[in-house]
């Protein structure tokens, strides 16, 4: 059995993974918020650092997993807090748990294999794909062109993009020089990329994926959510139920945590529709936890 963590910039994630047969015995997922104050302080909160050791706990009581054995990586919010040593040792010392930083290169790379595997799994082709991986503290874009790949992180989360903004009408114009960024990458690399399919992971895609399914956060079905397709005005018909929705109904819809900043999401989310020039993307469940788990099951046979 092969343990991997993945602590994100508002998630952490834990999966039990068969190695073997590729599959999963297991998982747990929590809302942490290690991104919240971030961009003010530049620094990762005591409270949020307290909320991912009472997430670990939880996390092992509920999958009764050994911390030490845990293959663990950490993300955008930890490359970019100034006390990031600090706070890993922290994690160390109260948790057993050796998180390793790993860069934007290596985030999109590990995203894609998991998410190769699970376009094989549920069938579609997976030679020619547009993957977006919307994180709390950053989103990968990576271009599959069967075995040639090519990737870039943006600095553009779900969480910094709410705080950058005082209001909707902020965000926005931010998001408007964000796009023009994303729009030269895609350039450069001189392309046609219209016959790619739009592929699109992480909890803004899979929550919006689950509501038009009838899911809300108690009956999530990662099963049911996989392979699910979103065009772009389901995402537009959800943002607008979502603004009619009371406190206590964003609650039981997105669960804990997500629902301050599921409005930013959707902005990135429809962002990249019109980069990309897509009507349709096709969401997962699978990303970087999945991907780790992989590619420890590959150095292992």
């Amino acid at each position: 059995m092969i343990v991997t963590i993945d602590l994100g910039s508002n998630s952490f994630r834990v999966l039990l993974y068969d190695g073997v047969n590729h599959k999963i015995i297991d998982e747990y997922q929590e809302v942490v918020g290690m991104a919240d104050g971030l961009e003010k302080t530049k620094k990762i909160s005591p409270e949020a650092q307290n909320r991912v050791v009472q997430a670990v706990k939880r996390s092992i009581e509920r999958l009764n997993y050994n911390p030490s054995d845990a293959i663990c990586v950490t993300t955008a919010a930890m490359r970019k807090a100034k006390n990031s040593n600090e706070v890993l040792k922290k994690f160390k010392d109260e948790c057993d748990l050796n998180f390793r930083i790993i860069d934007g290169i290596e985030e999109a790379k590990l995203t894609l294999l998991a998410i190769k595997y699970a376009l094989k799994r549920e069938k579609v082709n997976s030679k020619k794909f547009l993957l977006i991986d919307i994180g709390g503290g950053s989103t990968e874009l990576i271009i599959n062109n069967d075995n040639i790949n090519h990737s870039k992180s943006f600095d553009l989360g779900i969480i910094t993009l709410a705080q950058k903004s005082s209001n909707t009408e902020e965000l926005l114009k931010f998001l408007e020089l964000k796009k023009e960024e994303i729009k030269e990458f895609i350039l450069s690399l001189d392309m046609d990329l219209s016959d790619f399919q739009f592929v699109a992971t992480a909890g803004t895609p899979t929550t919006v994926a689950a509501v038009k399914l009838g899911l809300d956060f108690a009956s999530y079905d990662r099963a049911l959510v996989n392979g699910t397709t979103l065009t772009l005005k389901e995402l537009d018909s959800f943002l607008k139920l979502f603004r009619s929705l009371n406190e206590k109904e964003i609650l039981e819809l997105v669960g804990t945590g997500r629902g301050d900043y599921i409005e930013s999401g959707v902005f990135i989310y429809r962002a990249f529709y019109e980069i990309l020039n897509k009507n349709i993307s096709i969401v997962f469940d699978d990303g970087l936890r999945e991907g780790v788990a992989i590619n420890e099951a590959i150095k292992l046979s």
